[in-house]
């Protein structure tokens, strides 16, 4: 028998080992399986990987193959359908399997820790046991009769309950007491119904999920902002959890995914509210053994709910019964770095793999989700108002030209706020850029801060006394005169720091509270932010997208969008897409309650199509209007793109290496179209050079097949010193 290993590596190979040896003899066959991890030697080191197949033969000879040292499970660490998916999401997004796995366990499994907890182990007392209570204990023993009694008195005992393992064992060693091992097994989950009265929207969506929840379906549950879906979930997930406790399939499972760690614990307090036990959390914020313990439980089914972010897409869970993924349009759940995949898309094909239901929530679903819907391949679920008194705001534009704005405020927005805040409301006031100003600048001789080593503009952070870059985190001191003319500079634009300096300035009976990544660093920072507004006692909230995430707030009144042109002429096909989702999201806060709700959104031009069509005909409106124009451009849903990127510090070297690239791939491009290289639109970042090759296809299957002949050629390419590239199928920026 050869195993055959993926390790976590670059390398996108797996590794022949020999079985390890057992007491002198090789590991019989029926034990050896894939999905367990195993104890390898890898170059001078030892590795843990895991046994993706067993072959009979190896193209490496055999006196060159290594022993593998041990196997670390007796049962493999994925249940047989995450298992199957982490396999084709490697080969979907081209990625080294050994890392895919490996990105799917907590650094402690990666380690070699066990995968499953102690078992627990229940004690009874045996006949001789019995016979010894009979006896007159001696002058050394009480202690061990008075063990004998308490066992006696309670018919069994759990080790830690009551007494410890350890003098446990001592009875067990004298043949008095018999430990057997307790099947580990979640406490029974307790659903508590809550008071709110469905609308009949939510009603029908409630039941339509839960009729299908046996088999594979998509259900994208699109609900304007602040009209319930988490109530659909919870109703829907309960529905699952109660069918499957009553099935032949045992105790059920549901996996939650959130787009940002700020909303998980908003969320797991909902959850929290409605079900006894059994709920984890699984995101990167949490401490290692945290996020050990709460795998395990997932793996072993204690865990009846898992709620996480993108990553928890690839948490073992055998009983699963259904996938919820909330706010499904948020590029959250693309991974950026290293193994690039969608968690959105890969819930929907973990659904498919374990037959069930899979809900995707959001009152902006994303364009390939909506064409998705006309194809018939998703089914929608509407919820076009909020239940009760709660309205939708009334949205309206303020033209920059006729009312210029102070420090980034216009008049008719500053009266807005004034006149909210009058009548008892609160206010946030919306600006996706932080820092104080995006830009230091010289009158005189027009010098402006860049950064050092990338191609960009250095941001002030007038508090913290410093410039900062937002691309490759270099800090600098704030010069008093400019460098050049030694004449004075000057703060131009505004962040969400200069917006918080001039409405104290302009409100200072308004407490205030602002929340961006500079003020929200720490989980426990963004909570005092939060909670300080849903307490009343901030009135106004000044921040960036981080608004935009779900938060709800039942006093907000007004919302301000001070600078609704930034995607208005982006290069990126999927920037206007962006806008209207932000715009209609941070909206979405304002009216949620009894109070009536107004969205000021000021702008240099509201005569913009896209601004009138999300105005005049809601997010949906846009919405068709921006599929015709990706119809007719043929950009996504409408084809299929792949982003080979690379970055190195030699400009020239890099330029060549791209050139081979593409010029390799000509004789196999069929059906495909390869573009570029070009420049990334901030070429140079971290003094590295960054370039890119666009490769587009009408269809999946025909990219697929040039990536799967194109990659190992690229591979072989020789390339400048510390190049680094990498292959992004799917996209979310062309950049």
């Amino acid at each position: 028998m050869i195993l055959k290993v993926a390790l976590d590596t670059p390398l996108r190979r797996v590794f022949d080992y020999l079985p390890p040896a057992a007491g002198g003899e090789i590991t019989a066959a029926r034990q050896i399986s894939p999905g367990l991890r195993v104890r390898v030697p890898f170059g001078r080191r030892q590795a843990v990987g895991i046994i993706v197949q067993t072959v009979r033969d190896s193209s490496i000879a055999p006196a060159k193959l290594k022993r593998a040292h041990e196997i670390l499970d007796e049962r493999a660490v994925f249940d047989p359908v995450t298992f199957d998916l982490l396999r084709w999401a490697a080969d979907y997004y081209h990625h080294p399997l050994g890392e895919v796995l490996a990105a799917a366990l907590p650094a402690s499994l990666r380690a070699g820790e066990a995968a499953q907890p102690r078992a627990a182990q229940r004690w009874t007392l045996t006949a001789a046991g019995r016979r010894q209570l009979e006896t007159p204990a001696g002058p050394r023993a009480p202690r061990r009769q008075a063990l004998l009694a308490h066992l006696a008195a309670a018919g069994s005992l759990e080790s830690g309950a009551d007494i410890g393992r350890a003098q446990l064992q001592s009875l067990a060693a004298r043949g008095w007491a018999l430990a057997e091992e307790v099947p580990a097994r979640g406490a029974p989950l307790e659903f508590r119904p809550s008071d709110v009265t469905l609308t009949d929207a939510q009603t029908a969506a409630i039941g339509v999920i839960t009729a299908s929840l046996q088999r594979f379906g998509v259900h994208l549950l699109h609900g304007v902002t602040g009209s319930g879906k988490t109530e659909v979930y919870l109703q829907a997930i309960r529905a699952a959890l109660e069918r499957a406790a009553g099935g032949a399939g045992g105790e059920g499972q549901v996996l939650v995914l959130v787009p940002e760690i700020a909303l998980t614990p908003q969320l797991v307090e909902r959850f929290a509210l409605r079900f006894s036990t059994g709920v984890v959390v699984l995101h990167s914020a949490l401490a290692p053994a945290q996020r050990r313990d709460a795998w395990r439980a997932a793996h072993g089914g204690q865990a009846r709910i898992v709620i996480g972010t993108r990553s928890a897409v690839f948490t073992s869970m055998k009983r699963l019964r259904l996938i919820v993924v909330d706010e499904e349009h948020d590029p959250s759940y693309k991974q950026q770095e290293g193994f690039r995949y969608s968690a959105r898309d890969l819930a929907v094909s973990r659904a498919q793999r374990a037959d069930v239901p899979v809900i995707l929530g959001s009152a902006t679903p994303s364009l390939e989700t909506l064409e998705n819907v006309a194809q018939g391949r998703y089914h929608e679920l509407k919820l076009p108002h909020r239940p009760g008194a709660a309205q939708a705001p009334r949205m309206h534009l303020i033209d920059l030209r006729r009312f210029p704005s102070e420090q980034g405020l216009s008049q008719p927005a500053m009266q807005a706020i004034s006149r909210h805040l009058a009548d008892g409301g609160q206010v946030i006031v919306f600006l996706n850029r932080r820092g104080y100003a995006p830009c230091l600048f010289c009158c005189a001789c027009g010098w402006v801060a860049q950064c050092a080593h990338c191609d960009a503009r250095m941001t002030l952070h007038r508090r913290a006394g410093q410039l900062r870059c937002h691309h490759c985190g270099a800090r600098a001191e704030v010069p008093a005169l400019c460098g050049h003319c030694r004449q004075s500079v000057h703060a131009v634009g505004q962040g969400t720091e200069r917006v918080e300096e001039t409405l104290e300035r302009l409100f200072p009976q308004a407490p205030l509270a602002r929340l961006d990544r500079d003020t929200a660093g720490a989980q426990r920072a963004m909570h005092t932010v939060l909670d300080r507004v849903r307490r009343g006692e901030a009135r106004i909230l000044v921040g960036t997208q981080m608004l935009t995430k779900g938060h709800h707030f039942p006093d907000v009144s007004l919302v301000v969008i001070l600078d609704a042109d930034q995607g208005l002429f982006a290069g990126d096909f999927r920037a206007t897409e962006r806008l209207a989702q932000t715009i209609t999201q941070v909206a979405g806060r304002a009216g949620r309650a009894a109070r009536a709700g107004e969205v000021v959104i000021q702008t240099s031009f509201p005569e913009h199509p896209l601004l009138r069509r999300l105005i005049g005909a809601g997010y949906e409106g846009f919405a068709a209007s921006a599929l015709e124009e990706r119809r007719a451009a043929r950009w996504p849903p409408y084809s299929r793109l792949a982003l080979l990127r690379a970055e190195a510090r030699d400009e020239t070297r890099l330029d060549a290496f791209l050139k081979a690239a593409a010029a390799g791939a000509r004789p196999i491009a069929a059906g495909v179209t390869v573009l570029g290289p070009a420049a990334a639109v901030i070429a140079r970042r971290a003094d590295h050079f960054r370039a890119h090759l666009l490769i587009e296809s009408a269809a999946r299957a025909p990219l697929q097949r040039f990536l799967d002949r194109w990659l190992p050629l690229v591979e072989t390419l020789p390339g400048p010193a510390g190049l680094r590239w990498s292959i992004d199928v799917d996209p979310l920026e062309v950049d």
